[in-house]
């Protein structure tokens, strides 16, 4: 699908999926989606770079070689969780990842951020509760924790410890303007509590 390749490419020229990392996904109906194929450089990823999966376990829907992104759990619980998700940008900004980075470190099961005009972008007015979930070598298991604990009023975002972020909207386009959003919170974050 072009519309995965031409935002891969954007996200990757920003640096925010440096190597083969970071993934991308879109809803194709109530049971399937498309998520980009697993060690595959986001800079120069086509059409063909990936795999169609079901959204009820995570697994392809064909065999022809291409593994999904190992953060595909993580894309299918968020498609279950919440019916109108259409897209799910997973990826690493610098400063979502550094804020994602000291919450592990406090044992922080959320961020909170208040009184920034950008939290508007996450559909929130004065303050947004942000979730951070523990990193795992074994990637399933925090899609099983999203899918443990995100209910379907949580905000359209969230972080993952010494790891990175993932955002979900309508569209991918949408979803790819909450990252951005999210990145911002994170910067403003950091600059405020150093200049504190």
């Amino acid at each position: 699908m072009t519309d995965l390749a031409a935002m891969s490419a954007q996200l990757y020229a920003r640096g925010w999926m440096e190597g083969t990392a970071g993934n991308l996904s879109v809803r194709l109906d109530a049971d399937t989606a498309l998520v980009t194929a697993s060690g595959v450089s986001k800079g120069s990823l086509t059409s063909d770079d990936t795999v169609r999966v079901r959204i009820a376990d995570a697994q392809p829907v064909e065999s022809d070689g291409k593994r999904p992104s190992a953060e595909t759990s993580i894309h299918t619980a968020l498609y279950q969780i919440f019916p109108d998700c259409g897209a799910v940008v997973h990826a690493h900004p610098p400063y979502a990842t550094a804020v994602a980075a000291l919450a592990a470190r406090r044992g922080a099961d959320a961020e909170e951020f208040v009184g920034l005009e950008i939290i508007k972008g996450l559909g929130a007015t004065d303050k947004v509760l942000i979730p951070v979930f523990e990193n795992h070598a074994d990637v399933p298991r925090i899609g099983s924790d999203v899918a443990a604990r995100l209910t379907p009023d949580a905000p359209p975002a969230l972080l993952i410890g010494a790891h990175g972020a993932t955002t979900w909207g309508p569209t991918l386009e949408t979803a790819r303007n909450r990252m951005e959003c999210l990145e911002m919170l994170c910067r403003l974050r950091l600059l405020i509590e150093r200049n504190a």
